[in-house]
């Protein structure tokens, strides 16, 4: 059998590979870094990268931009859920989900105008600025950020997530509409659950969304809601009447309208009732579907079919149909 004879030269030679190996892998890294952050932008205009890292891959969001915020003054009950006082709101930004203590890096060029109380903000100074909530600041203020670049903070204990707010002239946008953060993909379609009535011409309706990626640890399947709903009420394949519950696939309504939107019973994940959370527990989503009286007075009697959709930003979408006896309207 034939002995493999190795000469002096080349084994010099590739111990100059083994020595040269570590450097060209170094290199290939600070290339690839550089590429994502050149690939970043600025972020104050057009789209922008992730504020974790890779900062160039799409990563879990645990709660959509106007999902509903509920924090009632009571404890538990029905009373409570069905009529109870409380702070009622629509979530501002998304809930990227991230191990605790990762570090958050800025998206968006521009002035660090506040960096206390968990939260850092940094202003581009042409209208846009972006809020990076539920971390330990590391900037400071008055600091210039590089997007991409820039380390703002690292992401509280217990917190599993960043929450980021995307601003346009003081009003909150939605960081999921297209344009805004990339990469974004959503193949997953949202439900329509059912419909209950809440008397004459009043309808509720449950709809849920499912996160783009699954979200890990403790939030694993909770659900978030739909960027829209709509519905339409038709007769023989004619519509009669139409209307949008819900659009939150740019900005959302002021929270006063919030009970406009949602219907009683809605509650967020993981509710919260006299100031005690209630881990586990996952969310209701609730629209109210209200038929103008007026409008409804114009329609013939008969059985009519109530059609809702449910949409996310990417125009995933569901339907379900539902008749409706109008006989007596």
């Amino acid at each position: 059998m034939p002995v493999m004879t190795i000469s002096r030269t080349t084994r010099a030679a590739g111990a100059l590979v083994a020595l040269a190996l570590p450097i060209v892998l170094a290199v290939l890294l600070a290339l690839d870094t550089a590429a994502q952050a050149s690939s970043v932008g600025t972020g104050c205009a057009g789209s922008y990268a992730w504020p974790v890292a890779p900062f160039t891959r799409q990563h879990p969001v645990r709660a959509n931009f106007g999902d509903p915020r509920t924090r009632f003054a009571g404890p538990q009950s029905d009373d409570a859920l069905l009529a109870g006082d409380g702070t009622f709101s629509f979530h501002q930004g998304v809930d990227i989900s991230a191990p605790d203590g990762s570090p958050v890096y800025a998206v968006n060029s521009g002035r660090v105008v506040r960096a206390r109380g968990g939260r850092v903000t940094v202003d581009c100074g042409n209208g846009r600025s972006f809020q990076y909530w539920h971390i330990e600041p590391a900037a400071r203020v008055g600091q210039h950020a590089v997007a991409g670049k820039t380390l703002l903070g690292f992401i509280q204990p217990k917190r599993e997530h960043i929450h980021l707010t995307q601003l346009e002239n003081n009003r909150a946008v939605n960081p999921l509409a297209a344009g805004n953060i990339s990469p974004y993909r959503d193949s997953t379609t949202p439900r329509v659950l059912g419909i209950s009535s809440r008397g004459a011409l009043r309808f509720v309706v449950g709809a849920v969304d499912t996160p783009a990626l699954a979200v890990p640890g403790r939030w694993h399947g909770f659900p978030v809601s739909p960027a829209l709903v709509t519905w339409r009420l038709e007769r023989s394949g004619r519509v009669a009447l139409s209307g949008t519950t819900h659009d939150v696939r740019r900005v959302v309504p002021k929270n006063d309208r919030f009970w406009s939107t949602f219907a009683r019973g809605t509650q967020q994940n993981w509710p919260i009732f006299a100031g005690r959370k209630l881990q586990g527990l996952p969310g209701v989503y609730l629209y109210r579907v209200a038929l103008d009286a007026r409008a409804a007075s114009d329609l013939i009697p008969g059985t009519y079919t109530l059609i809702v959709t449910a949409t996310d930003t990417r125009g995933n979408a569901s339907t379900r149909k539902f008749p409706l006896d109008l006989s007596g309207s």
